[in-house]
């Protein structure tokens, strides 16, 4: 079966993340699934942002009057210090401007710095729609069979943290997928946390809705800190996940760990050990710069020219994983169909 493409954060590679350009670009290049990071605001409203602190990705930094609104304060456990989306109205963020969260590596994205908003959960949504009709009446011109509905991939960040502050993730949630339509059997939603209470409360509230515990390597993220990951991944670990969620998201090096030399390992029995335990295998994040990838992959030295990115790939599809996410959709698009085409042809 085909991977899952994923566009992580749209195609995030080639414009500012989080943005609708990069959302739509992302389906043009061949995505089957757009991914948000959803935060929300002061007033309730889901907005996608990498994280809650805006300073990274925003020009909140240049505005004189928001420059008190910086401050420290204490997230699941870290001190972090910049803007923070709880401080802010929707309103308010949305005078504000998106911008390339990684400049040196992304120059030619960083030239769309300062020309796009921060979108809410629910315009992604309606993107996706206006892309699923763009569609469905291009193939019935053409006599096609109308094509399955573009994916919705949303992670929800830090909602202990939100729901702290008399902020529920949960409702804000479900109410803006049952607005879009986005609850049936034929949604095309997965919905993705590293945070194991969010995930079954949401199973609680909305059972058959598709979820993805997110798994980190290394002592794991903010999000979760102090989390066994090892146990996680151990097969009684992975059977308690498939009691709530249908799929693991893990960090790509638990799956073809990279070794002290940059160049890659023989794969670990994680996605097998999954699919005995009824878990699909989500592995992140695949990028095409030669600073992300494994030495065998590179090409030249610099390190934010685009290496051989299928030649990574190649080693995940070969491992058997489920789906991928991506900052460079149009690039794994084509290796995804090199590699099936010659799976296909080996079954021949």
């Amino acid at each position: 079966m085909r991977p899952l493409l994923i566009a992580h954060r749209g195609a995030s590679g080639l414009r500012p993340e989080h943005t609708l350009a990069a959302y739509r670009l992302a389906a043009e290049q061949g995505a089957d699934y757009l991914e948000p990071d959803l935060v929300l605001t002061r007033d309730g409203e889901l907005v996608a942002r990498h994280e809650n602190e805006i300073g990274e990705t925003t020009d909140v930094s240049s505005r004189p009057a928001y420059a008190a609104r910086r401050r420290t304060q204490r997230i699941d456990g870290h001190e972090v210090t910049g803007w923070f989306t709880e401080d802010f109205t929707l309103a308010e963020l949305r005078g504000l401007r998106a911008r390339e969260r990684l400049p040196d590596l992304r120059p030619g994205s960083a030239g769309y710095d300062g020309q796009f908003q921060i979108p809410t959960f629910s315009e992604i949504l309606a993107l996706a729609s206006e892309i699923d009709q763009q569609r469905a009446a291009a193939a019935r011109n053409a006599g096609q069979p109308v094509p399955a509905p573009i994916g919705i991939y949303p992670e929800t960040k830090h909602p202990s943290h939100f729901l702290a502050l008399g902020l529920d993730f949960e409702p804000a949630l479900l109410e803006a997928l049952e607005r879009a339509g986005r609850t049936g059997p034929d949604a095309a939603i997965y919905v993705q946390s590293f945070e194991v209470t969010n995930l079954r409360r949401l199973h609680a509230r909305c059972a058959g809705l598709p979820l993805v515990q997110l798994v980190a390597a290394g002592g794991g993220p903010a999000d979760q800190p102090g989390v066994d990951y090892a146990a996680m991944l151990s097969p009684s670990g992975l059977a308690a996940i498939a009691a709530y969620a249908d799929a693991i998201g893990p960090d790509k090096s638990l799956v073809v760990p990279r070794l002290p030399d940059g160049t890659t390992g023989h794969p670990t029995s994680l996605v097998s050990d999954a699919h005995a335990a009824g878990l699909a295998v989500h592995a992140w994040t695949f990028r095409a710069e030669n600073h992300f990838l494994p030495l065998q992959c590179r090409r030249g030295g610099d390190p934010a020219a685009l290496g051989d990115l299928g030649c990574e790939l190649e080693l995940f599809l070969a491992a058997g994983i489920d789906g991928l996410f991506t900052d460079h959709p149009g690039v794994a698009a084509a290796a995804i169909e090199a590699w099936s085409a010659r799976a296909g042809e080996g079954q021949a």
